[in-house]
């Protein structure tokens, strides 16, 4: 197609559609809101009680925080099932992340308010709005791909990269504002960057072309999807989906003690001193600020990780999606037995801390959390877009999402077990169990490939495996 007549979604820069550079920011700004307050939540709740400030949360124990942290982010991500099949149904991608980043720009703007009243009702709007947001900003992203296209995987991977990159910048800004001059200043400054990725999105929806809009309308090319039933391709393939989403609740509910016992756990029993004093900070480094760890090494290694999966496929070994997201169960699994260490350096005295352990130990967890993360979560992102039938994008993206979800509830009761339990063992058993499973992954791989059907491998035309089934470009 001639330049002079591309679609505003077909125009590039970079190799890549310039819509994919809208949607980078838009989620940043997101992640940026999102993953600030989720930086101070837990530290705020137990706030009473692990800090000695009377003033703030409401001195709930580590295991009641953990609990409450964990069915929190569930219902963030379980949302997301009514929110992709809302936009499947009736009003497609593209206006249903417009009402969910309204919904978030309310939803954070009331948490800035400090009274128990407006904490809990700011959550409930931010559940909803990302229940409209996520899975269908990541549908989208995919949509910018014609079937087929091996720039797909790398364009998730600066998506992701956008992602982290607001998290890292919330965690950071977010939890040391909140540290110097109060928690509902870092609640408000979350919203605020909420505020402007809306206004982007606002701004850059022209660059999105016909992506994300309601495929059901009247002069839609491709509205009698939506009235055909799936033949045996399409639920083979859901069938994979399905099963992939085991690999998400697994990876997720380790991954995610970053948020909940690992926070608290680097409030209370890593040595946080410096030698030497930062700009706003001081000497001692806030918890929360811990956050940015993992984002700051997605920003620095995402485009790495990629290229090298880029190459390992050009060299014609095994490069599956469901490989990738094994491998990255077991490299994250790697990062706890480094907290198993640090857990190991600690020494209490009755039920206080006499001596913590080394901040050297959190950093490469992040580390081997980070490049686990980075081999399964944006591969994850960009296999349901392959896979899901047209009319049910959105919806199986939610699912996924819901599947996240259930991980954080995961990572919350696993996280409660250390009271009983122990940090040792609770991040040992983490660590082994992790590593197992994504070993069993790899053995059952190739009758798990079989059942997609090569979607992978397509490009953009039928074969004998895929006969009779009808490939629609989103």
């Amino acid at each position: 197609m001639n330049d002079l007549v591309k679609q505003p979604h077909e125009k590039e820069l970079f190799g890549h559609p310039v819509g994919l550079y809208v949607l980078f920011f838009v989620e940043m700004w997101e992640r940026f809101s999102y993953y600030g307050m989720r930086a101070i939540l837990t530290l705020y709740l137990a706030a009473p009680i692990i800090m000695g400030d009377p003033q703030s949360g409401f001195g709930w124990s580590n295991g009641e925080t953990l609990s409450f942290y964990g069915t929190y982010t569930m219902f963030v991500y379980l949302t997301s099932i009514p929110g992709g099949w809302i936009a499947d149904k009736f009003i497609g991608q593209k206006k249903a992340v417009m009402l969910g980043g309204i919904l978030l720009c309310i939803g954070h703007g009331i948490l800035a308010i400090n009274t128990e009243w407006a904490f809990f009702t700011g959550l409930i709007f931010i559940v909803i709005g990302v229940g409209f947001l996520k899975p269908n900003i990541s549908t989208m992203v995919g949509g910018l791909y014609k079937q087929g296209d091996d720039r797909r995987d790398r364009g998730f991977y600066v998506f992701y990269i956008g992602i982290n990159l607001g998290a890292f910048l919330g965690a950071l800004i977010v939890g040391a504002v909140a540290a110097k001059y109060g928690w509902h200043y870092g609640f408000g400054l979350a919203g605020i960057g909420m505020a402007l990725g809306q206004i982007v999105y606002m701004y850059g929806i022209r660059y999105l072309g016909s992506v994300g809009d309601f495929i059901g309308k009247a002069d839609s090319p491709n509205k009698d999807i939506l009235k055909k039933p799936l033949n045996k391709v399409e639920k083979d393939r859901m069938l994979v989906m399905f099963l992939s989403f085991l690999i998400i609740i697994v990876f997720w509910g380790a991954f995610e003690q970053a948020g909940g016992l690992m926070s608290l756990y680097t409030e209370q029993k890593t040595n946080r001193i410096l030698s030497f004093s930062l700009p706003f900070i001081g000497n001692e480094i806030p918890a929360a600020v811990f956050q940015s760890v993992n984002a700051f090494f997605i920003i620095v290694l995402g485009t790495a990780v990629g290229g090298f999966w880029h190459k390992w496929k050009s060299k014609g070994k095994e490069s599956s999606s469901l490989f990738k997201m094994a491998i990255g169960v077991i490299i994250m699994a790697f990062g706890f037995f480094f907290m198993s260490k640090a857990a190991s350096e600690v020494i209490m005295n009755g039920d206080e801390v006499a001596e913590k352990s080394a901040m050297i130990w959190l950093i490469l967890a992040y580390l081997f959390h980070t490049i686990g993360e980075l081999c399964a979560s944006p591969v994850a992102l960009s296999f349901i877009t392959k896979l899901a039938p047209l009319k049910y994008a959105s919806l199986m993206m939610g699912a996924y999402f819901a599947a996240t979800g259930l991980g954080n509830k995961v990572a919350g009761f696993i996280g409660g077990l250390s009271e009983n339990a122990g940090d040792f063992e609770v991040f040992t058993g983490i660590a082994i169990t992790c590593t197992i499973f994504g070993l069993l992954i790899i053995a059952v791989l190739k009758p798990l490939k079989r059942l997609t059907h090569g979607a992978e491998d397509m490009k953009g035309t039928n074969n004998e495996e895929t006969e009779g089934f009808e490939l629609v470009d989103y």
